[in-house]
């Protein structure tokens, strides 16, 4: 009786957890086709300004309101550098989170079931696809470049919208996934779907919790698949898929999957996140960050690196994105102006410019390189373009200031 208690536990862990959010902006949405209002938590980038027009990728994660935090928490440590500045999306399943989540209906008398609602996931996707989506886009700074996380039976969730759903999603994180539902069903309807469709572009983390069995220490990553026993088919469910994905990479997904040994069920989800998101980001991350830190890298070089960045951003989002972020072109520009490279200082300044049209300082960075260059005329002109943009009593000052020279 202790071990089942245990295992019911562990997979309904969220289910008995007091939903609460600490940060993010609460909003809802009504569903028809759920026939409730979704409590759905946003929360915004660090660069984010209600007056810009900039759009950011965006991150659904299941379970939001005990989720969200963990997710925050790693996007505010590593955006920028080892993934992209992001809006997340916190999805409430504090009620209902059985029948949401789960992919296929068990009979009454299944031991899986414990008499709760379950198997209505298409219709969830329904709703996500149809309903939450579209208000999200509409409403929020988001672009259609989106990640989907989930948890446990969210994991489950998840795997099912990439083999069923791909389409909606260009990232999927499935932490410790509940692929031992209903007799595996879904792991054995992943053999064909893997075997026979293209997954090009589409990308997967997976995670294992080390708790292989629930009462048996002695159960390790080396002979847990020789275990036939019902308290390891959660985690046999897990490895298995994780071969069958293995075993058909001429389907072009990008697989990952991760054993964490020293985790639980309950505690994996944030190291998950966080090894998730960096492996699934790898493309995103900055290359040869040390050429531009050397004052003997020639200003050619420099500039192919940017312009490949940018075409490669460009290939796996699917849309234009500046290499960098404003900041860094404009502390690149001054480290020049500093060393001396003034070639580059003004490759820097121009380049953000063309990238952050819209962006008042860096049209008075790039004013003060031609004002360092005793270049009057089109110091003026650029800060005349950023008093345009920003109507700042700083700018109106600067441009009496110039004229006076």
């Amino acid at each position: 009786m202790l071990m089942l208690m245990i295992s019911v536990a562990h997979q309904y862990s969220w289910s008995q957890t007091k939903f609460n959010v600490e940060i993010g902006q609460i909003d809802s949405v009504y569903s028809a086709v759920l026939q409730e209002s979704r409590e759905i938590y946003i929360q915004f980038p660090e660069s984010y300004n209600a007056e810009s027009t900039t759009k950011y990728p965006v991150v659904y994660i299941l379970d939001g309101g005990v989720m969200l935090n963990a997710l925050n928490t790693v996007h505010s440590f590593y955006q920028g550098g080892f993934m992209p500045e992001m809006v997340l999306v916190g999805i409430s399943n504090a009620d209902n989170r059985t029948r949401d989540l789960t992919t296929s209906t068990l009979s009454e008398n299944d031991s899986q079931n414990y008499g709760q609602e379950n198997g209505e996931a298409d219709k969830f996707t329904t709703f996500i696809e149809s309903e939450l989506i579209p208000f999200v886009e509409k409403k929020y700074p988001v672009t259609n470049y989106r990640t989907l996380i989930g948890h446990s039976y969210g994991g489950l969730f998840t795997v099912n919208m990439l083999l069923k759903h791909s389409d909606l999603f260009d990232n999927y994180l499935a932490i410790d996934p509940s692929m031992d539902w209903d007799k595996q069903k879904l792991l054995q309807e992943s053999k064909a779907i893997l075997s026979q469709q293209s997954f090009q572009g589409k990308s997967l983390f997976m995670s294992l919790g080390g708790q292989l069995h629930m009462a048996d220490t002695s159960i390790t990553i080396d002979n847990v698949m020789k275990d036939t026993t019902q308290a390891t088919l959660f985690s046999r469910s897990n490895i298995e898929f994780s071969k069958i994905a293995q075993e058909n990479m001429k389907n072009k997904l990008s697989f990952y999957w991760k054993f964490y040994p020293n985790d639980l069920h309950g505690t994996i989800p944030l190291p998950s996140i966080m090894d998730g998101l960096i492996e699934l980001f790898t493309w995103y991350q900055m290359e040869d960050v040390y050429k531009f830190n050397d004052p003997e890298t020639p200003k050619e070089v420099l500039y192919a690196m940017i312009k490949h960045r940018e075409a490669k951003l460009k290939l796996h989002f699917g849309y234009a994105v500046a290499p960098y972020p404003d900041y860094l072109f404009n502390m690149m520009g001054y480290m020049s102006m500093d060393m001396g490279k003034f070639d580059k200082a003004l490759m820097y300044f121009q380049l953000n410019t063309e990238y952050y049209p819209d962006d008042a300082n860096s049209y008075d960075s790039l004013a003060d390189y031609y004002e360092s260059q005793n270049d009057v005329e089109n110091a003026l002109k650029n800060v005349m373009k950023a008093y345009e943009l920003s109507g700042s009593d700083h700018h109106k000052k600067r441009i009496e200031d110039l004229k006076s020279k």
